[in-house]
Formats: C-alpha cells, structure tokens, sequence
C-alpha cells in the first residue's frame, strides 16, 4: 500500500505519468510563458479530456489575464461536464431537476455549476454584464440553496453604479 504522501491527488486519477509531469512542470514554469505553455500543450495532446488538464490550462490562461481565451477553455471544461454528466451542452436549456445539483458527491454537476460561475464571473470582468448575470442567474436556478455562492456575484452587479453611501 502507498504512503499517503504517495497517493495521487483525486483529480489526477486516470491521467498518465506523463501528463502528470507536464502539468506539474507547466506549474513549475509558470512564469516562463513560452516553458509553461509548451508543457500545457503536451498535457493537452497526451490527455485531451481530463478533467485535470482541461482546468490546469484554463486556470493558467485565466492568473495570466487572458480573460477571453480563458473564457474558451472554460466552454471546453463544462462540455465536458455536461457530457460526462448527461446535462445539457447548451447551458440555458439546464433545468433543476436536470442532476442533483445540490448533491456535491455529484461532482460532474457540481463542476458544471462552477464553471458556468466562473464563466459569469469572467463575462462581468470582460465588461459583458448581462451575458455575466444570465449565467449567474442560471447558476442560481440550478442551486438555489447557493452552495457555490453565486448570490455575491449577483450582488456585485446590482450593486454596480450605486454609491456605497445611498
């Protein structure tokens, strides 16, 4: 039996050695974007649908201000929720009963949940506000308990243009 310290990570389980390596070494270069970026590639040819490397590249692309692209591998991420999930590719057509979505030992739909978050938060951030609040709304039609706390960012637009003091 493993050592604990020798025990994959959870979101590494099924993806090669290999492409393990590159993920950590693209963390490693982080800085060195052309470094980082070639190990991000060679995970992305030996693993194209991991999990693990689909969010690596996005997480990158997102910490280096690439909004825009960041927001194109985010699309990537949650196709790939929804098709290991069986949930609706096209995001606006989800309805509640669609997953447990409040269940988070469901973690495709828990995923999908976040990704569209971030995706709503990336939206506000590129000055798109109403593409922002309809994927948030959507994020709270689908979790209304808010367990991956949209509600702030819903707060954060109606609060845009309002003085803290009205």
């Amino acid at each position: 039996m493993p050592a604990a310290s020798d025990e994959l990570p959870s979101s590494l389980v099924g993806l090669s050695s290999e492409a393990a390596q590159h993920l950590h070494l693209a963390g490693v270069n982080y800085t060195l974007d052309k470094v980082a970026e070639a190990h991000l590639a060679a995970a992305l040819r030996l693993a194209p649908e991991h999990l693990a490397v689909q969010v690596g590249y996005y997480r990158y692309l997102f910490y280096k201000g690439r909004l825009t692209d960041a927001l194109q591998q985010l699309g990537v991420c949650r196709a790939n929720a929804a098709q290991q999930s069986g949930l609706p590719q096209d995001w606006r057509t989800a309805r509640q009963d669609d997953a447990d979505f409040g269940n988070f030992d469901s973690i495709w739909a828990r995923f999908y949940l976040f990704a569209l978050k971030a995706q709503g938060y990336i939206e506000m951030r590129l000055g798109r506000q109403e593409e922002g609040r309809s994927a948030i709304l959507k994020v709270l039609e689908l979790d209304p308990s808010d367990k991956v706390g949209a509600k702030i960012l819903l707060d954060v637009l109606d609060r845009q243009g309002h003085d803290d003091y009205e």
